[in-house]
């Protein structure tokens, strides 16, 4: 699994909705997680490209990667849940698509979908009107 060391991401916090009743108008529990993508040195120069083309919506123009959790009512867990997430996020856009392999239509596959279009071919040509021979 991909981890970010703590010392490159940045955590800033301030007053969230949601549950929490009075609570949430007096803390402060809504946790952003900011990370660099363009600066940090875990990401390969292939990696780095595919983060930014596949999160470029989450992108700053500086490169920073920012993800926003406040959902829960602890600014801890709001914190745990918003890394979490960033983690996640950098760790399926790094990955490289898997190769498309070519693959060529069994014979039998050929064969029913020649008979299926014979079959619908009969079909319409029954429907229509009969030609008048003379």
């Amino acid at each position: 699994m991909f981890t970010i060391p703590e010392h490159e991401l940045e955590f800033r916090v301030s007053r969230a909705g949601g549950p929490g009743g009075q609570h949430v108008n007096k803390t402060a529990t809504r946790a952003e997680v900011l990370w660099n993508v363009a600066r940090t040195s875990l990401l390969t120069e292939p990696e780095r490209q595919r983060v930014l083309q596949k999160l470029a919506n989450r992108i700053g123009a500086d490169g920073v990667l920012r993800v926003v959790a406040d959902d829960r009512r602890s600014l801890l867990r709001n914190r745990l849940a918003a890394t979490e997430r960033l983690i996640h996020l950098v760790d399926a856009a790094r990955r490289a698509p898997k190769p498309r392999k070519a693959t060529k239509p069994t014979r039998a596959a050929k064969r029913a979908r020649l008979d299926s279009k014979r079959k619908r071919s009969n079909r319409k040509r029954e429907r229509s009107r009969p030609e008048w021979e003379e």
